[in-house]
């Protein structure tokens, strides 16, 4: 039986000290993650309850998933948030060559990128076309999580990643992006309410969660996300995405 812990130990990451594990802070902030999407319901659910709080977040997406559903992916970067790449049909990187490994990431970084310039266009067309209107640039910080071609984050399906999947990646400018704290939502075994404590218990200023916008763990999700939201705001906590200007 695998075992696999809520609280990331500490000798992991100091295995794979390049990629992200959390992002040290003084500052009451945390970093909420969903993987799996864009779900319909699901999706559109986590957005609604994220404005409920104002907190941002960051979607790390699915490529197949996206061309399923790219009116929710536009929807998840019109409200503001950071999109991530989560390969195109979620591979284990353990039993997939480097060579695939990589081409599937790039599949889904082109329908990403496909994405973000769809959302560019409507952007100059609902502003006329000019940028001489003395107007500040609408959803600059959307613009700020556009993923160039020298900034994308990248998070491994299951966390599984060979070395050299990552340095491949890594030499593409990808940053990877792992995380400090899983809420198992996804996990049969794991109640709605072990998933609260699982976060509340475990985290710290600059803390990585890991949610799941999926309907697999959407009975989970959905109960522990609002806890945790109301938790740590009354804590004083601000939830922030993994803009790739931080990196």
């Amino acid at each position: 039986m695998e075992f696999i812990p809520a609280k990331l130990p500490l000798f992991v990451k100091k295995l794979f000290p390049k990629y992200t594990w959390n992002l040290p802070t003084e500052e009451k902030v945390l970093y909420l993650t969903f993987d799996d999407g864009p779900t319909p319901l699901i999706t559109n659910w986590t957005l609604d309850m994220l404005d409920e709080y104002q907190a941002k977040a960051t979607f790390f997406c699915i490529g197949n998933n996206i061309e399923k559903h790219p009116d929710i992916f536009q929807e998840i970067l019109k409200r503001g948030h950071v999109v991530g790449n989560h390969s195109y049909n979620h591979p284990t990187g353990w039993k997939t060559t480097t060579e695939a490994y990589v081409e599937n990431v790039k599949r889904t970084q082109d329908i990403i990128d496909f994405q973000l310039q769809k959302l560019d266009r409507t952007e100059k067309a609902c502003s006329g076309g000019s940028k001489n209107n003395n107007q500040p640039e609408p959803r600059r910080q959307v613009r700020a999580g556009h993923q160039s071609t020298t900034n994308n984050l990248f998070r491994p399906p299951y966390g599984r990643i060979t070395k050299a999947q990552g340095r491949r990646l890594m030499a593409l400018d990808y940053k990877i992006i792992m995380w400090s704290i899983l809420a198992l939502d996804w996990s049969l075994k794991t109640t709605k309410e072990k998933c609260v404590k699982n976060v509340i218990k475990n985290v710290k200023r600059g803390s990585i969660v890991v949610f799941h916008d999926s309907e697999k763990a959407s009975e989970n999700m959905q109960y522990a996300l609002p806890k945790v939201l109301e938790h740590f705001s009354k804590q004083g906590y601000t939830f922030k995405s993994l803009n790739p200007d931080v990196f």
